[in-house]
């Protein structure tokens, strides 16, 4: 079964909805903001690798949840899911990589978690400096940002 991988910005309520739900809200009214590798990424950065694609996507996905945080000192929580295609829907505009998720993201789909290590001083650091989480682990994650 073909899939698109896509790297979701997570903030608080995101995480308790999954913890509650087992899904990440979505719908064609209510779409979700995702980022993956699009036709218009790839003609932006021709020659570059899968890999290194895709670094981009969630690097993109990184910077999104940054305006996420509840407090300063949220630490910053991206998503990485295997998506069936007719679930993603191509956004026009910047960044290229982004995209609209349409329909609810099981907790099943989810492959992992990125988390801030720890923020110095409010600064943020790269995309390179998250930390990675299992899905098994999503208790874990949500303690980071509890109150």
């Amino acid at each position: 079964m073909p899939v698109v991988r896509v790297y979701v910005p997570l903030g608080r309520e995101d995480l308790e909805q999954l913890a509650a739900a087992g899904s990440l809200a979505a719908g064609p009214g209510t779409p979700r903001q995702a980022y993956a590798v699009t036709p218009g990424l790839e003609r932006a950065a021709p020659g570059l690798d899968v890999e290194d694609l895709e670094y981009a996507a969630f690097s993109d996905a990184v910077a999104a949840a940054g305006a996420l945080r509840a407090a300063p000192m949220d630490r910053r929580v991206v998503a990485s899911a295997d998506a069936d295609p007719a679930w993603v829907a191509p956004r026009e505009g910047s960044p290229v990589s982004e995209v609209l998720v349409t329909a609810p993201i099981p907790l099943s789909r989810v492959a992992s978690f990125h988390v801030d290590d720890d923020l110095a001083g409010g600064v943020d650091e790269d995309a390179d400096e998250l930390l990675w989480y299992d899905v098994t682990e999503l208790d874990d994650v949500r303690g980071f940002l509890r109150t």
